[in-house]
């Protein structure tokens, strides 16, 4: 029997977004109330209790259009939201729940009520833990941002997410697939990859996604492969010996002559207590008397006189005065021997 499902369905074109949630209305909740009552708390450090206290109004009004009802503990340094009567939509309170633990982590309210909408999510993605050392946490947490924050703004508009780095966390907001490839950046980026290669590619990935003809083709060999360099850690003498010079012994070296040895040979190890006391004076004395006389030899060095340059000039004049003589009689002697050939001629 021939199948069914394959038959041609006009009304299933190619425009349809199958993935697309519709907004979930008071009409579609015909079960009624919610029979128990959901609430989440969280947290907030001391620095935010200011700005929350400042924009909590903004944030109750957006909460009682889903039927949410939210408390601010200052004392406790918390935030509650629960159910109400009124709530229509069951996943209206884990949207709610996201927006307190984004508010905690210094997100604006505006940005974080955003957090309300069908097909926003969130991430809160924790860092501090991935990296021992303190020193490189901070400098690999610096490269997330960039300089100027320009790494950042970067991945924000590839992911098109909210990104804010904070502490020892990353808050991401934005869709599922976007969530994920940030996730993938970030984890990256702490274990001592760039996020810039990560960058690269998704450039590279927005442009094919552009071409209609490579929509169903595998992308890999378009994408950069980046090798990765590992260096070597050993550590590199100073003097490197060339051992390939020595001419190979299949016995060990000699051993090396024990502080004991040195002393039957020298004849100390004989000695008494008394002579062992003397000789080591003598020697202390014979220390000091050398030390004593190169300080006194320093010391006279100071009052040598010093040579004087008249003497070294009178030295030069008189050599010069010689050379001068000197060729005063060559030039005598060949005029006289110019002379005498003339007269024979």
């Amino acid at each position: 029997m021939p199948s069914t499902y394959k038959k041609d369905k006009p009304w299933d074109t190619d425009d349809i977004d199958k993935w697309h949630e519709e907004e979930f209305k008071p009409e579609h909740n015909l079960g009624g109330t919610l029979s128990e009552e959901s609430s989440f708390a969280t947290l907030f450090p001391k620095y935010r209790e200011t700005y929350l206290k400042a924009s909590w109004g903004m944030i109750t009004r957006a909460l009682e259009k889903h039927g949410i009802a939210c408390t601010l503990d200052l004392v406790e340094g918390s935030m509650t939201v629960k159910t109400t009567r009124k709530t229509y939509d069951p996943a209206a309170i884990l949207n709610a729940r996201d927006l307190i633990k984004l508010l905690a982590r210094s997100v604006p309210a505006p940005q974080a009520i955003k957090i309300l909408e069908d097909g926003m999510s969130c991430d809160v993605i924790k860092i501090r833990g991935k990296v021992r050392n303190k020193d490189r946490f901070v400098k690999r947490r610096q490269r997330i941002l960039g300089p100027n924050g320009s790494t950042l703004k970067a991945l924000e508009l590839l992911t098109q997410t909210y990104i804010l780095v904070q502490g020892n966390t990353v808050s991401v907001m934005g869709s599922y697939k976007s969530l994920k490839e940030v996730r993938r950046v970030i984890d990256d980026c702490m274990a001592n990859i760039h996020p810039i290669y990560h960058i690269k590619e998704l450039m590279i990935r927005r442009e094919l996604a552009k071409d209609p003809e490579l929509k169903n083709e595998n992308w890999d060999r378009f994408l950069p492969h980046f090798k990765k360099r590992n260096l070597s850690k050993r550590r590199v003498p100073h003097k490197v010996t060339d051992k390939s010079k020595k001419v190979y012994t299949p016995f060990p070296p000699a051993q090396e002559k024990s502080k004991l040895d040195l002393q039957i040979e020298s004849g100390e190890y004989f000695l008494g207590k008394e002579a062992k006391e003397r000789a080591a004076r003598e020697k202390r004395d014979d220390a000091m008397k050398e030390k004593m006389e190169e300080r006194k030899r320093k010391r006279e060095a100071d009052y040598d006189a010093p040579q004087e340059d008249g003497d070294a000039k009178k030295k030069e004049k008189k050599k010069k005065r010689k050379d001068a003589e000197d060729d005063g009689e060559k030039v005598s002697k060949k005029k006289r021997k110019s002379s005498e050939v003339a007269t024979e001629d």
